[in-house]
């Protein structure tokens, strides 16, 4: 799964660490998640569409490649 955490986050004046702190997970979740090295929960998307006031599906795609 793709997604654009990065470009969102940094629109929004956030650093990784804000970011972390703010979904209650540790930095080196943010920056997997944003280099897409990992898929977060349900529970953890919806916290971040939250966060970075968006919806789901326009923060998380499928790699229509995979």
């Amino acid at each position: 799964m793709k997604n654009n955490i990065k470009e969102l986050r940094k629109a929004r004046g956030l650093r990784q660490e804000d970011m972390a702190k703010l979904l209650g997970v540790s930095r080196q979740t943010i920056v997997a998640m944003e280099n897409d090295k990992y898929d977060p929960t349900l529970e953890l998307a919806i916290k971040t569409a939250r966060l970075l006031e968006q919806p789901v599906e326009s923060i998380f795609f499928l790699d229509e490649e995979s």
